[in-house]
């Protein structure tokens, strides 16, 4: 079965083991359904901008990943933790006031309305006598509110900011309301001084591993023979600069574009944070961010396959060229959330393409990758392709399907553990998310299939071309082929049904990628020579590009 890294032992013997799934067995601990695309970003700028251990190697808290000596020697059988803030001040102030009435416990409503009393006095918010401090209040905590990301629905501290600060990423919590109310407490001191009797940091149940997987994802390509690397990626076709294929000026670059990233936004709000989170009243963070020993709390990491490095170092190159890129923070934010969700598909279909076919032969009509999603036009009109998109979704989904029951991951699980597997982490996992970004349509109905929108073109032009760059056309749909799998002119579709499993098609004609030209076009990421000439060009980069 697959190897984890980690090298840790994995928990798949007994029924209730993290790691008995077979969907997990083969794709690590953990993509999974109820995840939000936002959430896998959150989570796993939750993990860089967190103090970590390594066993017992600390990695210093102002690096957003271990250093290259720390990840080239880890010790067998040890996870990597981390130590993240609760902020629960932080998130009572900016989303108890839009939070569900019947999710305010009598506790909840008392600390806000101490905490808004200690923001009024002067020794804690200057605030001008022409002002009404009321309406400072207000303006405060609708700057907060308006800067919430998911969970408008949910308990207002399992509730979760736009990553746009390091000052504002904090922990999954949860509200045991039943426990509350069974012990009759009375006050905000009862619940924050029994911390783990009345929150709950560690089911996994919105911040569900996604985010650490691709963490571990990184970490495990940057950590491979740097050689490998460079053979791979070149090899592969992924259009790297010989920066971005060393492993080491690799590694240097997506530090400093993370912390960049991290220090994008105001660094006025990032205080403000802090300020509402422990300036006004410390207690809570101690209590919440501490034992009563006085040491940090701790979330061990999961596992990801040792053998999907390859994937890996593809998400690493785009990660750092779409933080590289010079586009508005909130932008970048959304791309970034794009980004993870195309690693997440691209995982799924790529170890599963390892265990559910034979990869000599996928190789051959699929590319690096060993699959091929076939694109269809965004409107439809193209029906020959259309039903070629339907039939490539329906054969990626029995790969995955395949793969979960393979002999070499199967350890005695029953047809529940299977469908449990199918559903949450599995094929309909792919589709789920898939629709989510809108890679497929319909979200419902019969006839799903590929498309693009703008949002994933300008993800993908960012992610395959370094900023303020440019390549032919021909050579970017070679490069969306490298680093997704997509299949978009008549060649790569009609090799994209041989993988389906049907006969090879000639007779496309060879328009059947003008819709993406059009694409390109109205995006103002195209610029035409000739008829029969363009370029694709990356405009978010230092360099002068032309109109």
């Amino acid at each position: 079965m697959p190897k984890p890294f980690p090298p840790i032992a994995l928990q798949n013997e007994v029924r209730t083991g993290d790691d008995f799934n077979p969907a997990i067995q083969l794709f690590g601990r953990r993509f999974f359904a109820d995840q939000t695309v936002a959430e896998l970003l959150i989570e796993l700028f939750l993990i860089a901008t967190s103090a970590k251990k390594i066993g017992t190697n600390a990695v210093s808290e102002f690096l957003p990943l271990p250093d290259l000596a720390q990840l080239q020697n880890w010790p067998p059988n040890e996870t990597l933790k981390y130590e993240p803030k609760v902020r629960l001040n932080l998130k009572l102030f900016a989303f108890l006031g839009a939070s569900k009435l019947e999710t305010r416990h009598e506790t909840h409503m008392q600390h806000y309305q101490t905490l808004l009393r200690s923001l009024e006095r002067p020794d804690k918010l200057s605030i001008s006598s022409s002002m009404d401090p009321d309406e400072v209040l207000k303006t405060l905590e609708n700057l907060f509110l308006g800067l919430q990301s998911v969970g408008g629905q949910r308990t207002w501290c399992a509730q979760a900011f736009l990553p746009i600060s390091k000052s504002m990423i904090a922990a999954e919590t949860l509200w045991n309301e039943t426990e509350a109310e069974r012990s009759g407490v009375q006050t905000w001191s009862d619940i924050t001084g029994e911390f783990l009797q009345f929150f709950s940091c560690n089911k996994h149940r919105f911040l569900a591993r996604g985010g650490e997987l691709l963490y571990l994802q990184l970490c495990n390509a940057l950590r491979q023979n740097p050689r490998s690397i460079q053979v791979w990626l070149d090899d592969a076709g992924i259009g790297c600069t010989p920066e971005e294929s060393d492993t080491a000026s690799l590694h240097k670059s997506l530090q400093e574009a993370f912390v960049a990233v991290f220090d994008a936004c105001p660094e006025t709000v990032g205080k403000l944070a802090t300020f509402l989170d422990s300036g006004i009243e410390s207690e809570t963070a101690l209590n919440t961010d501490f034992t009563r020993e006085g040491n940090p709390r701790t979330v061990s990491c999961g596992w990801c396959p040792e053998e999907g490095w390859r994937e890996g170092a593809i998400f690493a190159v785009e990660l750092l060229r779409i933080c590289q890129a010079l586009i508005d923070p909130i932008e970048r934010i959304e791309l970034l959330e794009i980004a993870c969700a195309l690693q997440l598909l691209r995982s799924l279909c790529a170890q599963s393409a390892r265990y559910g076919r034979d990869a000599r032969v996928q190789s051959e009509v699929a590319g690096p990758l060993l699959y091929t999603w076939a694109l269809s036009d965004p409107d439809g009109r193209n029906t020959v392709t259309k039903q070629i998109s339907r039939r490539n979704l329906n054969a990626l989904q029995r790969m995955i399907y395949e793969a979960i029951r393979n002999p070499v991951v199967r350890r005695g699980q029953t047809d529940r553990d299977y469908k449990e597997a199918d559903t949450r982490y599995g094929h309909k996992l792919f589709l789920t998310v898939a629709k989510r970004i809108g890679l497929v349509v319909p979200k419902r109905g019969a006839g799903a299939r590929f498309v693009l929108n703008d949002k994933l073109l300008r993800c993908m032009v960012l992610g395959t071309i370094r900023p303020g760059a440019r390549v032919t056309y021909e050579s970017f749909k070679g490069l969306l082929v490298a680093h997704y799998g997509l299949a978009i002119d008549a060649a790569a579709i009609g090799r994209s049904c041989i993988w389906t499993g049907t006969a090879e098609l000639s007779t496309l004609g060879g328009m059947t990628d003008s819709w993406l030209m059009e694409m390109l076009d109205a995006s103002g990421m195209l610029i035409r020579l000739s008829d029969s000439f363009s370029l694709v060009v990356n405009p978010f980069g230092v360099e002068d590009i032309p109109s």
